[in-house]
């Protein structure tokens, strides 16, 4: 009689299935469908990403860089746009009076733009998140002296505050600085303002979590204040943050712009979109219509790009909406 012999079961462990990576997880998120389900700000994305890759990649794309008053040539100013019967090429939007080619101004422009209203934003959250941590973790008189301040800064028009920053700074400056430091004073003038919305958002946030079982619980085995604000308060107050943020670094371009074009801001030797609206605004009624035209539409498209993107962000990241 045969006997049967049962092999045993196989014990090895199936390989167990790799995780995703960060950009598969990010595919996968409700954030990434919502966007890609948002035609809006999809077109408001590839615009900003197109204006951005122009404006950074300038020197490689432009027939000559306006900052280089050397390679300017009287000779070749007031020339109209390409499809004009006295267009000239390679001047595709025309020229300005001093024979500077207005595509070349506009993206390099652009480019100062950017860096202005991104640095300012960033300072001006560095700033806000700090201070807002501060207030409402500790509370008492250290959140009524950070909440005073930011009240009286409320109480004054954003543009005089950034206007009084930005001729104090320059005043006090040597005349060999001031056009060198142009840049870094603007940021700063602009992020002084700007950081109270971002530190009333946090303090809120941060008076509500401050309250919660986690945060009593760690402060009864003693962890550090700081690293309970950086590491348990702040993850929870990032998403109204990130919406300021973005709606926030819109007004920071114009409010450059607006400076520029008041004569407060960038020089003419190094034009931001401001700057070259308000040296195009003068000739427009003398038939250069081309000068202040096209660095004005360069800005509304940055601005309208960048607001169609927060206002994308702030309607997925609302719980209320889902």
């Amino acid at each position: 009689m045969e006997k049967t012999v049962t092999l045993p079961a196989d014990t090895t462990p199936a390989p167990a299935a790799p995780l995703p990576g960060r950009l598969q997880r990010m595919r996968d998120s409700d954030l990434w469908h919502s966007f890609r389900a948002h035609p809006s700000a999809v077109f408001a994305a590839i615009l900003l990403a197109i204006v951005a890759a122009t404006a950074f990649l300038a020197p490689l794309i432009t027939p000559q860089n306006p900052y280089d008053l050397a390679a300017l040539e009287l000779w070749n100013s007031e020339i109209p746009p390409i499809w004009n019967a006295e267009g000239q090429w390679p001047y595709v939007l025309g020229t300005d009076t001093q024979g500077r080619d207005i595509l070349s101004a506009v993206l390099y422009g652009s480019r100062i733009s950017l860096i202005i209203g991104f640095a300012s934003v960033i300072v001006a959250l560095a700033i806000g998140l700090t201070l807002g941590l501060v207030a409402g973790y500790f509370g008492g008189w250290v959140d009524n002296v950070i909440m005073r301040v930011g009240d009286v800064l409320l109480s004054m028009p954003f543009i005089l505050i950034a206007i009084l920053i930005t001729a104090i700074a320059t005043a006090s400056l040597p005349t060999g600085l001031k056009d060198v430091l142009a840049a870094p004073i603007l940021i700063m003038a602009i992020a002084v303002p700007s950081w109270v919305q971002y530190a009333r958002t946090v303090r809120a946030s941060a008076m509500v979590e401050a309250r919660k079982e986690y945060v009593q619980a760690a402060k009864l085995i003693r962890v550090r204040p700081w690293r309970i604000m950086l590491h348990h308060i702040l993850p929870n107050c990032l998403t109204p943050i990130m919406v300021a943020a973005t709606l926030n670094f819109g007004l920071a371009i114009l409010s450059e712009a607006t400076l520029s074009f008041l004569g407060v801001g960038m020089p003419p030797d190094q034009p931001s979109l401001g700057t070259l609206i308000r040296i195009g605004n003068q000739y427009l009624f003398s038939g250069l219509w081309w000068i202040v035209v096209f660095p004005s539409i360069q800005l509304c498209l940055i601005v309208l790009s960048v607001n169609m993107i927060g206002d994308w962000l702030r309607d997925a990241l609302n719980p209320k909406l889902r």
